[in-house]
């Protein structure tokens, strides 16, 4: 891997296969908007990519002038196991979640911070009926125990906590049975009293039941990665969604069989589906916000106009 000296201010997206997203595009238009003198650059790694690889991005963000900080997808756990040392001091949720979605720097000081339970939080309810939780006994499904469903039982926690409904039922799947143990400990350290059962999952027909059992309203989220950075779907054709369901994918961009899979059941089972689209917009704004250390909205007039624009640019580039 070569990474060159910055010439001008560069924020960085570290991810699998980053020329694919949007974000390359509306990186620069959002920049306008908000007065940046700045340039988006990826930086691709393969998933489980070698420690020392995580280290060598780390110790160059670290050490170059104008590299001014990073959002982290895929790598956001590998990152802080392999490089967690290179590091000056990590956000709270970073050091609850032992991952970071965003890298920034505060003087000669590297952070890193988990953006992921706010972003996450702030698509829910961007998504959901304001009286979702309260008004019915809908179930939470999350499909697989990576840091974004970890981060978002992380954000229930806080609003249960603060004394605002949630799900009645919780269930998480995961084909690793650790994965689950680890969110387990981590809802037992933080003192966490969601109604959460664990399901090892060790093929889709595992998952299909669960979604089937579920009850109506009930929330599914493909939490995967798979319709994206892998082929496939947790689930098989033969599922059958709740009535009323809403699923939603993290993905924005790939294959998404996984709504596919739930779109075939909208006319009979009145299925919502629910990309990842704004689950894109918070996620790149709060670490934008973040790394060039600026208040960026995350309502209202301003954050509907770098919406818009994002929305505007992918038509362009993707027309239908």
């Amino acid at each position: 891997m070569t990474l060159l000296p910055a010439v001008e201010p560069t924020m960085y997206f570290i991810g699998v296969t980053t020329n694919k997203s949007s974000i390359m595009k509306v990186f620069p238009a959002w920049a306008k908007e908000l007065g940046l003198n700045a340039t988006l650059k990826g930086i691709d790694l393969p998933l489980g990519a070698p420690r020392e690889a995580y280290r060598e991005v780390v110790g160059f963000l670290k050490s170059d002038p104008m590299s001014l900080g990073a959002l982290v997808t895929t790598h956001k756990l590998d990152i802080v196991s392999a490089a967690r040392d290179l590091f000056d001091d990590f956000g709270p949720d970073a050091q609850l979640l032992h991952e970071i979605s965003s890298i920034s720097k505060r003087s000669a000081h590297l952070w890193g911070n988990a953006m992921d339970a706010a972003t996450s939080g702030l698509s829910l309810e961007a998504i959901l009926p304001g009286s979702y939780w309260e008004n019915s006994s809908a179930d939470l499904v999350l499909l697989g125990a990576g840091g974004s469903s970890l981060a978002l039982t992380l954000y229930l926690h806080k609003r249960t906590a603060a004394g605002l409904p949630g799900p009645k039922k919780i269930i998480v799947t995961n084909r690793r049975s650790l994965r689950l143990e680890e969110m387990r400990e981590m809802h037992v350290r933080i003192g966490s009293t969601l109604p959460i059962t664990y399901v090892q999952a060790t093929d889709e027909s595992t998952n299909d039941d669960v979604v089937a059992n579920a009850s109506p309203g009930s929330l599914i989220i493909n939490a995967t990665g798979l319709g994206k950075d892998r082929p496939g779907s947790p689930l098989t054709d033969g599922v059958t969604f709740p009535q009323g369901a809403i699923a939603w994918d993290f993905n924005y961009r790939g294959d998404l069989v996984f709504l596919d899979q739930a779109r075939a059941q909208q006319p009979e089972l009145e299925v919502q589906v629910e990309d990842g689209w704004v689950y894109f917009i918070h996620g790149w704004t709060r670490v934008i916000a973040d790394v060039f250390n600026i208040d960026i909205p995350t309502r209202g007039a301003a954050f509907d106009r770098l919406s818009n624009i994002a929305q505007t640019v992918s038509q362009k580039e993707n027309p239908s």
